[in-house]
């Protein structure tokens, strides 16, 4: 055998151990672990929230695509199709599930195995979903975001802002697990301050504008919108019908109000996300989510577009102005 031949049989069976080695190493890691997105929503309405749940999982040492997988799965304010979306994230043996909401009963009727962190704005021992907000027990944690607790609020800042109305309607998904408890808060907040009230109920886009045509007929004179996912991603729309019909509105979250909407208070979808996302990573790093208190999202904003306002003839009281944390001009 020449020595060129020598040399090159060599090299060969180098490279061949190389790849070897390579493969064999490969074969030893760890699958890539799945995280498990169920949104009732649309990704377009929850962009900033979704970006927010990206943070939290790097802050823990989770980027996806590098050393985590994200599974999303979005029911477009369908809410008939999440059982059989979280069904398919169970199939897939993802590592952990992220639901909203109205995503979280279907969610948990399809595991109790899977660790599950939510994102919603109901109780979850009330609802049976948790033991305790300190030691939740089971397979669920997450976060609490203010919203029951803040509809008076809501309607004291339309009758900061309208001191002449007498009737305000209250709009409602029946379909979110909330929806009951959030009516009837909103309900015995208006009589309080003497304004009469009903509800209105909207579970998809054709029941918004049935329902907006109902609140013109009956005169309503400001409207509050319950949270809702469905309500999130339709914030443009809902903005832009309230001001066709002059119809001062109030909503809990910012995209409200941004997209058009004359006012928006509440909790941060975004700062609630975020501490979603770490305890994803949390779980992802071995912490049991039974052994993670539920946490309450506290950060609460005001914000007021008064370019909204000046379109519906309405005068923001400076005292009002002076306490938003955003005024949209």
């Amino acid at each position: 055998m020449s020595r060129r031949a020598f040399i090159s049989l060599i090299a060969g069976a180098a490279a061949a151990a190389s790849l070897l080695w390579s493969l064999a190493a490969r074969a030893q890691q760890p699958a890539m672990p799945v995280v498990g997105f169920l949104n009732s929503a649309s990704p377009e309405a929850y962009a900033r929230p979704l970006a927010a749940f990206r943070r939290g999982l790097s802050e823990t040492g989770y980027a996806d695509g590098r050393n985590v997988a994200i599974e999303y799965r979005w029911a477009n304010g369908e809410y008939d199709r999440i059982p059989a979306m979280a069904a398919d994230l169970v199939r897939r043996k993802v590592a952990v599930i992220a639901a909203n909401g109205p995503s979280v009963p279907p969610a948990k009727a399809a595991t109790a195995a899977i660790p599950i962190v939510f994102t919603a704005g109901f109780d979850p021992v009330e609802l049976g979903l948790v033991a305790s907000l300190s030691r939740p027990g089971g397979n669920l944690t997450g976060i609490s975001i203010l919203n029951a607790e803040l509809g008076p609020k809501r309607l004291e800042l339309l009758h900061e802002l309208l001191p002449t109305a007498t009737t305000v309607a209250v709009l409602v998904n029946p379909a979110n697990p909330s929806a009951t408890s959030s009516a009837q808060s909103l309900q015995a907040a208006a009589r309080a301050i003497g304004l009469q009230s009903y509800v209105l109920h909207a579970s998809s886009e054709r029941d918004i504008d049935a329902a907006f045509a109902t609140l013109v007929d009956r005169r309503a004179d400001a409207l509050a919108i319950g949270n809702d996912p469905l309500f999130n991603s339709r914030s443009e729309k809902l903005a832009a019908l309230a001001l066709r019909h002059a119809l001062p509105a109030i909503y809990q979250y910012r995209e409200f109000a941004a997209a058009g909407g004359l006012m928006s208070y509440g909790g941060s979808l975004a700062d609630s996300y975020l501490r979603a996302g770490v305890y994803a990573g949390r779980i992802l790093a071995g912490a049991k989510p039974g052994e993670l208190p539920v946490q309450q999202s506290t950060k609460v904003e005001l914000i007021i577009n008064l370019k909204t306002a000046k379109a519906l003839g309405l005068t923001i009281p400076l005292p009002l102005i002076g306490r938003a944390d955003e005024v949209i001009e």
